[in-house]
């Protein structure tokens, strides 16, 4: 399973906020040091749990535009200085989109014809919570007014499922507001995307970092198990339907004997990991969509709908029903 860093600025934007880390990480059901631990890495669903439970948490009317008018560069970690470090917003976009991954689990589109395109692609079968989504693209703004100088806005601002009232959006925007789209993407002029930045560009912080962050997502790589690894292909393979071990094998570029020993290496097996998957997925469907059971069941490599509830009775002891309502 990919995991993520809890960046050091977590506790100075939760602070800012007026948003307490234990009650934080209570509602989101995280363990209560979890922001206290070196090196502190978390899982997709930690992390997107994490942010609804700020959206929840967050007294204000929202929480993505007040992340986002918090950001400064005190927050940043390597990923985002590396960004700073560039000559303009198009060269910063396609270096933190290479890095982010460390540190976030969705990953960006850069696109640079016509301006500069922004999207996010979720990195798991299962979408972003939308006060995520939201935060991210209001963050490039900030960014790029940060690293620029200037008051600089978006051509357009889209996500899936805008906001009701967006009052506090329009301020920060300067009238703008975003507009409903397939996906989650912010747009920036080609002049913007050009306008040369004031910071660091000139101090070589670039060269300093890019050693570091090439090594830091080598040993990311490198360190994945073989029963990470499995999970990962599974992502794929079981909403297309291809859920054996040969499917899986295939898509690592291995063979299922060779693959099933490395697994037994580790001390599991290809049917365990696939178990755990398969919970795992059903779970986050059942949480996060309005997915019915039948169509959950298919997507996590069921033919049967009567097979999926067995199997989710014997590893949650529950229903469907129960785990949604929950």
């Amino acid at each position: 399973m990919s995991t993520y860093s809890l960046a050091p600025g977590w506790h100075r934007v939760l602070s800012a906020l007026g948003l307490a880390p234990d009650a934080l990480l209570r509602q989101a059901h995280l363990p209560a040091d979890l922001l206290h631990r070196p090196g502190a890495r978390i899982g997709a669903e930690g992390y997107f749990a994490l942010w609804e439970a700020a959206d929840t948490l967050y007294p204000g009317p929202d929480f993505a535009v007040a992340a986002a008018s918090a950001v400064s560069a005190d927050h940043f970690d390597a990923p985002l200085f590396a960004g700073l470090a560039s000559r303009d917003l198009a060269q910063a976009a396609q270096r933190i989109a290479v890095y982010k991954r460390l540190i976030y689990p969705v990953t960006l589109d850069v696109r640079t014809d016509a301006g500069l395109r922004i999207a996010l692609r979720p990195r798991d079968p299962f979408n972003p919570p939308a006060v995520l989504e939201r935060f991210e693209l209001l963050f490039w703004v900030a960014f790029a007014r940060l690293a620029t100088g200037a008051r600089v806005g978006p051509v357009r601002i889209t996500v899936p499922d805008p906001p009701d009232d967006q009052t506090a959006v329009a301020d920060f925007l300067d009238g703008a507001r975003f507009v409903r789209g397939r996906r989650a993407e912010v747009v920036f002029s080609p002049y913007d995307m050009r306008r040369p930045f004031v910071t660091g560009v000139r101090t070589g912080m670039w060269e300093h970092l890019e050693t570091g962050l090439r090594r830091s997502l080598h040993d990311l790589e490198q360190s994945a198990t073989w029963a990470d690894r499995t999970h990962a292909a599974l992502l794929t393979c079981l909403p297309a339907g291809r859920r054996t071990l040969a499917d899986v094998a295939l898509e690592l570029a291995t063979s299922p004997r060779t693959l099933q020993r490395r697994l037994e290496a580790e001390s599991t097996s290809f049917q365990m990991v696939l178990a755990q998957t398969r919970e795992r997925l059903a779970r986050a469907y059942l949480r996060r969509s309005t997915l019915s059971s039948t169509e959950i069941a298919f997507l996590v490599g069921y033919d049967e709908l009567t097979s999926f509830h067995r199997a989710l009775r014997r590893w949650t002891g529950e229903t469907p029903r129960s785990l949604r309502s929950a």
